[in-house]
């Protein structure tokens, strides 16, 4: 579902030094570098994508079809596609997901719960260090 042909764009931009009391949706993609005191949700009726950037820090639930975080997050996280944590990710809360990609380096203070489909096991994909 998430190939690099597919992935819906990113159209909005919580700047580093700007901090949003409140809760807040989206649609297609948003990016945060800057503060976020509230739950953000995406839209569930087209596909979305929210990345959290080593600047940035949320602290509320958050709920997107892809999450990327690399920044802080206070809160329970529910990825209905696919997490991918990077390196210098902090999570504190309770995880869903129903694929999940974890860099060395990333840290997570809660439950990871894999969300699974009638069949489906859950995927779980490691990222090596290629030095």
């Amino acid at each position: 579902m998430f190939n690099k042909k597919k992935q819906p764009p990113i159209k909005s931009l919580i700047a580093e030094g700007t901090q949003i009391d409140g809760n807040m949706a989206f649609s297609d993609g948003l990016r945060v570098d800057g503060v976020i005191v509230g739950n953000v949700m995406a839209s569930d009726t087209v596909v979305s994508i929210l990345v959290i950037s080593d600047s940035a820090s949320v602290t509320g639930e958050i709920t997107a079809d892809h999450i990327i975080i690399n920044g802080t997050v206070k809160g329970p996280i529910h990825a209905r596609h696919m997490l991918e944590l990077q390196p210098k990710a902090r999570i504190e809360g309770d995880v869903e997901y129903a694929a999940l990609e974890m860099h060395q380096g990333a840290l997570i203070s809660g439950q990871l719960r894999p969300l699974l489909g009638a069949e489906e096991k859950p995927t779980l994909k490691l990222a090596a260090n290629n030095q």
